[in-house]
């Protein structure tokens, strides 16, 4: 069937304490959706994240980010008081967050939450208990990380480092508030995450979580699992590390800084950390879109301490050995493939054989900087079709970005001589939602019609994103009727 979904990143939820989050208006968005007639909601990775802000480097895989608990929900469980969160400063700008206040105040607001918790309750323990299988390892990493002063484990010393059991046992004794309180976060954090992700399936929205491919090297799936990665065992660093080699939109290519995996190590093992993170993932979303999906065909190995993507070339990865495994494990999966940029034949070929459904950018059908083809008469019904994603600007801001030869050609393939930047967005949308494509995704700043200063990311660059907000009065009624016209137009109800 036709559906469509709107993609939201959680911080990008309006609150009163500085970042989107698991609150009212979270609830709120939801009833947004279903009165535009939407199927799905997509977001950002829920990691906790490390130095600059990017949902795509967390400190694990499995854990929760602490930013998005709700501080009205520990209200009402009088754990906090409304005077004391309104005491923290959280950043006064409602349209960008402030990640520097954010971090600052959350932790310390926690705290107090925390020592007034009841941690003998029976819900807590089971919690505990369930996932101690990777809230142990993660709580014990974030609290020898700060006892380190944040610094990433690599600089700690070298029998934590290595893991030796009588060291780990110490740490284990001195730390054990520390340890508690991370574990404490993320029964918060999952708590509130599934009383929001249940009312979302009740209205039949379903959650389209993203996973990136890599993990980050500051974190506890690299500590406690080095024999997973390409690391020296000498000096316990990366071989190499991830990234895309150049093209027209970075001349340097990118260079992200993962480390790569040992992907003999895992197959011998039948995958069995990537059933676990695979496993977890459909806990956590009903549908799965796995980032950079091309880097199981081949991955782009740039030599660790390069400064620029340059001197990368490709590997072989895992190929369909990983996803005969998960669907031996798992039976069918809801996996979207984000498969975008330059593919090979083999990508193409692993994307048909594992059946999930990629890609296609409206965006990239009009732009000759992007080298493959995007157009919609060009999709079939196995895709999921953007305007966008949160790796591109906004569709008004693309579209002053754009050469006037590709203006024409866009002007002229969708038989529209009016376009301009006021009207652009809503000509993309209806592009995307009357394609082919089963499901189509659009960013909430494309039906708002937002400019540049609405992009959440520009890739390789360190600063200035993930800060985009949404403001309280945005989302009215009036929009909502009229993206569910769109819908019915469309047959995407």
């Amino acid at each position: 069937m036709r559906k469509s979904g709107i993609l939201m990143p959680i911080t990008s939820i309006p609150s009163n304490y500085g970042i989107g989050c698991f609150s009212k208006e979270a609830y709120a968005f939801i009833d947004f959706l279903e009165k535009a007639g939407q199927s799905y909601w997509q977001i950002l990775p829920l990691g906790p994240t490390s130095f600059g802000d990017s949902p795509y480097q967390s400190f694990s895989t499995f854990a929760g980010n602490p930013y998005f608990i709700d501080l009205e929900q520990l209200i009402e469980d009088n754990l906090l008081s409304e005077e004391e969160c309104e005491e923290c400063d959280f950043g006064d700008d409602e349209r960008y967050v402030d990640y520097e206040k954010i971090y600052e105040s959350r932790f310390g607001i926690l705290w107090m939450a925390f020592e007034r918790f009841d941690k003998k309750s029976e819900d807590y323990v089971k919690f505990k208990k369930e996932n101690a299988w990777w809230l142990d390892d993660y709580s014990l990493y974030m609290a020898i990380k700060d006892s380190n002063d944040g610094n990433p484990w690599t600089m700690w010393d070298e029998d934590i480092i290595a893991v030796e059991k009588e060291i780990i046992k110490e740490c284990k004794k001195e730390l054990k508030d520390d340890i508690e309180f991370y574990k404490f976060i993320q029964y918060e954090f999952y708590k509130h995450w599934f009383k929001l992700k249940e009312y979302a399936n009740k209205k039949n929205i379903k959650i389209i979580g993203d996973i990136p491919i890599y993990v980050a090297f500051d974190s506890a799936d690299c500590w406690l699992n080095k024999n997973l990665f390409q690391f020296d065992k000498e000096t316990n660093k990366p071989i190499a590390v991830a990234g895309c080699p150049p093209d027209a939109f970075a001349k340097d290519g990118q260079l992200w800084g993962n480390p790569l995996y040992d992907w003999e190590v895992h197959k011998k093992d039948n995958f069995t950390w990537w059933k676990k993170r695979i496993k977890q993932s459909f806990k956590l979303y009903d549908v799965v879109r796995i980032d950079h999906f091309r880097g199981f065909d081949e991955y782009y190995s740039i030599p660790y301490g390069d400064e620029t993507a340059i001197n990368g070339h490709w590997e072989k990865g895992p190929g369909i050995d990983l996803f005969n495994a998960l669907k031996d494990e798992f039976g069918e999966l809801d996996i979207i493939a984000e498969d975008l940029g330059y593919l090979t034949d083999t990508v193409i070929k692993l994307v048909k054989d594992t059946k999930f459904p990629g890609m296609k950018l409206i965006q990239f059908a009009f732009d000759s900087r992007e080298s493959g083809n995007y157009l919609p008469h060009t999709y079939d019904k196995n895709t999921v079709v953007y305007t966008g994603t949160h790796d591109n600007n906004t569709t008004r801001g693309w579209y002053g970005e754009l050469s006037n030869k590709d203006k024409e050609y866009l002007k002229r393939y969708i038989n529209n001589d009016s376009i301009n930047k006021k009207t652009v967005s809503k000509a993309m949308i209806k592009t995307a939602l009357q394609s082919v494509s089963d499901m189509a995704i659009i960013p909430i700043w494309d039906y708002l019609n937002l400019g540049s200063e609405a992009r959440i990311n520009v890739p390789s660059t360190l600063g200035n994103n993930w800060k985009f907000r949404l403001l309280k009065y945005e989302l009215q009624d009036e929009l909502a009727e009229d993206i569910r016209d769109l819908m019915e137009l469309y047959e995407r109800l």
